[in-house]
């Protein structure tokens, strides 16, 4: 594995992952680490509004295909009353027709990423949902 590009940012970003499969919500959270973000993971998105207020992200990596709320269930939920999301979210999905990202990005994902995913490419879109905030 190629050594992550550093976000040399005071203080680090804050990510929040939401991610069902353990071995991708531990890689992301390593990874993301290791490139100089502060993350937190969820298994599913029972407790997302909980971790939105308690943890503040500056960005979401989100998978759709979640247990108990899905990630479009998210997306909507994370809309303010104008439509707009309140946090940049990068989708990183197993779902890999267009359909699903349309969808996604209809409901206000910044970027769509289908897995398995580099980790490279996954820290260049949070640097650029970052950027653009």
């Amino acid at each position: 594995m190629t050594a992550p590009p550093q976000l040399s940012l005071s203080p680090p970003p804050r990510i929040l992952v939401v991610e069902d499969d353990y071995a991708n919500r531990l890689l992301f959270a390593d990874y993301l680490t290791f490139a100089g973000l502060t993350v937190l993971t969820l298994p599913d998105g029972t407790q997302i509004e909980q971790a939105l207020a308690n943890f503040q992200p500056n960005a979401l990596v989100l998978d759709l295909g979640l247990p108990g709320p899905d990630g479009y269930h998210i997306l909507e939920m994370l809309q303010t009353p104008g439509g707009q999301l309140r946090i940049p979210v990068v989708v990183v999905s197993g779902y890999a027709f267009v359909e699903n990202q349309e969808r996604a990005l209809a409901l206000g994902a910044s970027q769509y990423l289908v897995k398995p995913v580099q980790m490279k490419q996954l820290v260049e879109a949070i640097q650029g949902v970052l950027a653009d905030r």
